[in-house]
């Protein structure tokens, strides 16, 4: 059975009311237990379930112990909007390979499905490690706070954005951190608003970035030094809760 086909054909309608539901949210009733039970649930339709080789059920157990964490680390956080996110369910390679994870994520409102950008080899996906200073949570997944697409990184280096983001008590996010928030979140990536993934490195030059290609996110690389005008660095706050 083709899991990736069937989750996309259920999940194009979810994601056709994505506007509605953040207009809801937005209106003054944003409720954090709500929100992590939504990604719960968007992960489960997306059938994250299956790829990890879980039960439904085994699935939404095994995240469920984050959920009070979730509730009292967004509480004093603004609601979500295209640019920012009071919090993710970041879901690690651990227990989904990326190339699956990539594979259902969409742009708002769309069909296609990310991909792996032809120049970002697959060989090499497992070479990018999260940079030290963010000291991840082990495990399947954790919580991720106050997650901005960093636009204002805009036509900014990768390497001084992440100097300024210091600056703030801040720190660039990840390639599977990266994935939760447009997963969860597909808005988030537009045209000209798209972002780096600072937070993954592996020893070279090379920053993964995710941007939009053929109406689809695509998960590429591009240069340390190089800046971009469409091309932000995503951040969130240092801390990460896990399972453990």
């Amino acid at each position: 059975m083709d899991h990736t086909t069937d989750a996309h054909r259920t999940a194009d309608a979810d994601r056709s009311s994505d506007l509605d539901r953040t207009a809801v949210i937005e209106s003054g009733g944003f409720d954090p237990g709500a929100e992590f039970d939504r990604q719960v649930a968007d992960l489960v339709r997306l059938g994250y379930p299956a790829l990890a080789g879980r039960t439904v059920d085994r699935f939404t157990e095994l995240v469920a112990p984050l959920r009070a964490a979730a509730v009292a680390g967004a509480a004093e956080l603004p609601p979500p909007t295209e640019a920012r996110v009071p919090f993710l369910l970041v879901v690690t390679r651990d227990l989904v390979p990326v190339p699956d994870r990539l594979a259902l994520t969409t742009l708002a409102g769309k069909r296609r499905p990310g991909f792996l950008d032809k120049n970002f080899p697959l060989a090499d996906l497992p070479r990018f490690e999260p940079v030290k200073e963010l000291e991840l949570p082990a495990g399947p997944a954790y919580l991720l706070f106050d997650v901005d697409r960093g636009e204002e990184f805009r036509n900014v280096t990768p390497a001084a954005a992440v100097d300024a983001m210091a600056t703030r008590g801040r720190l660039p996010i990840t390639i599977d951190e990266g994935i939760a928030l447009v997963t969860q979140f597909p808005a988030a990536l537009a045209s000209n608003r798209c972002f780096s993934l600072v937070g993954s490195r592996c020893g070279d030059r090379r920053v993964p970035a995710l941007w939009i290609s053929q109406g689809a996110p695509k998960l590429g690389w591009c240069w340390h030094g190089n800046p971009h005008t469409w091309l932000g660095s995503a951040s969130a706050r240092p801390e990460r809760i896990g399972l453990g």
